[in-house]
């Protein structure tokens, strides 16, 4: 029967949190509870300055990990998310911090579908209690009916939405008291960075510390654009770990193949990228010479793009002559293209080889294990965010150095962890050395900083010798911490 036109409209239901929890052990024994499921994001709305109440935003999913009989005032609290911008939560929850893990194998022994799920023994969950945040678009999160979604899919934003999350998370659990922790992947790192200021300018809420997985805070140390010529050189080390990894510099260990492309990098290869045209014939053949002995390509092909090697042409090429191409997020992958004529690689391989096990392991553990039931794609890796607004920098470089800095001057507790795998080719660590180089601090806040280094990628946890070790060192982090029990 069809609807009176004069008739008014029923307004839609409003959405509420629909949270799942499930209860499980440790293999160590303990007892924790998993809370999994949608939390309702509200604003307060006005109307000619009269308020019209707490208007649903968006449903954003949360997986939050709780010790149970914990003491919550010495009991920490660890927000995790990932980057992107576009990126669920999956790869730090199942690869290295939360209580279950996938297991896929690695480089060049990978498990075939469809893969399997262990207890995760190392855990960060043994040391802090866990919430991982899902941006919106990501995993099941999405803008509430009504609403624009692209209002959350740019800086300002997405650091407001999930810090909105962090701070109902703590406020409903009763966690102000306890001590808090970001944990961020790649863009996820620039988002901590950007947190820990904001989440102290907009709540007066302090963290104690930020551990930064693959970390990257100034944009412009990786954006391969013309008349930026500063990522040539913080690539290059990670161009000659490549290299290495693939038998390219032969019998010589790794460390002293890093030692002399940093030491090229950090001096004289910006020094000739700088002269231009101003080098002369024998400057510039002993620049292509080097070059090419680190980066494992040759003088012909560093001569003819002009000592500028872009990291999509050098994993397109650096391989080419044994017909494989290798991985951006992390170059110990190699793949193959259809043709090898190609300037740039129709797929990244170590992308390929861990977004099925990913999936698989995430969509069967939510409704199987966690009792989580969502008919909607689980967004692991999602296009639908672009284009990301940087509306904020508009003629400037995408960067929060500063932000970080600030923080950590008005809060001098706040500690910061740096995760760098030596064959990311997403966020190279010589970048990561360059921004915190530039951090603006006192030296005593300087000693707040570690950084630590494992010889695999941007998800260098896909290593199981790596996984344990980065475990115990996330886990020190957390425990180094004043507060922490």
């Amino acid at each position: 029967m069809a609807q009176d036109p004069e008739e008014p409209q029923a307004k839609p239901a409003e959405p509420t949190d629909d949270l799942v929890t499930t209860q499980h052990t440790l293999p160590t024994g303990e007892a924790y509870t998993a809370t999994t499921g949608t939390v309702v994001l509200r604003e307060e709305a006005f109307t000619d300055g009269k308020f019209d109440g707490h208007k649903a935003k968006a449903e954003v999913f949360v997986t939050a990990y709780t010790l149970d009989g914990a003491d919550p005032s010495t009991r920490p609290v660890t927000f995790a998310f990932n980057g992107g911008p576009g990126s669920s939560s999956v790869w730090l929850h199942l690869g290295v911090l939360g209580p279950r893990r996938i297991v896929m194998g690695d480089a060049g022994n990978l498990l075939p579908p469809p893969y399997s799920l262990a207890d995760n023994a190392e855990t960060l969950l043994r040391d802090s209690d866990l919430v991982f945040i899902d941006p919106v678009s990501t995993g099941y999160s999405r803008a509430a009916e009504g609403e624009k979604a692209d209002a959350f899919h740019g800086f300002t934003g997405d650091l407001e939405s999930v810090g909105e999350i962090i701070r109902l998370w703590t406020t409903r659990n009763g966690r102000w008291m306890s001590p808090k922790f970001l944990a961020g992947e790649s863009y996820g790192t620039l988002r901590a960075a950007a947190l820990a200021d904001y989440l102290q300018s907009r709540y007066s809420m302090y963290l104690n510390g930020l551990m930064l997985i693959s970390s990257v805070l100034d944009m412009g140390t990786i954006r391969f654009r013309e008349g930026n010529d500063q990522p040539y050189a913080l690539y290059l080390p990670t161009y000659a770990a490549i290299a290495h990894y693939h038998g390219l510099h032969g019998d010589r260990p790794l460390a002293d193949v890093l030692r002399e492309a940093e030491e090229y990098a950090a001096r004289d290869y910006p020094w000739a990228l700088a002269r231009g045209t101003r080098l002369t014939g024998e400057e510039r053949a002993q620049h292509v010479a080097t070059v090419a002995r680190l980066t494992g390509l040759s003088e012909d092909y560093v001569d003819r793009v002009d000592l500028r090697i872009e990291h999509v042409r050098f994993f397109t090429e650096v391989l080419r002559s044994r017909r494989q191409t290798v991985g951006r997020l992390d170059g110990r992958f190699t793949g193959w293209d259809p043709d090898y004529g190609r300037e740039s690689f129709t797929y990244d391989p170590s992308m390929s080889a861990i977004m099925g096990p990913y999936s698989a392991a995430l969509n069967h553990y939510l409704r199987t294990e966690l009792g989580y039931a969502n008919d909607l794609p689980y967004e692991i890796l999602t296009g639908r965010v672009q284009p990301w607004s940087y509306k904020e920098f508009e003629g400037a470089s995408v960067n929060v150095v500063d932000k970080l800095g600030s923080a950590m001057r008005q809060n001098p507790h706040l500690r910061v962890h740096v995760a760098c795998g030596y064959h990311d080719g997403a966020t190279p660590y010589f970048a990561a050395e360059h921004t915190f180089a530039h951090l603006r601090v006192p030296g005593e806040l300087r000693e707040q900083i570690e950084f630590k280094y494992y010889e695999a990628g941007h998800m260098m946890y896909v290593h199981e010798g790596i996984r344990v070790q980065q475990s115990a060192d996330l886990a020190a982090f957390v425990n180094a911490s004043p507060h922490a029990g």
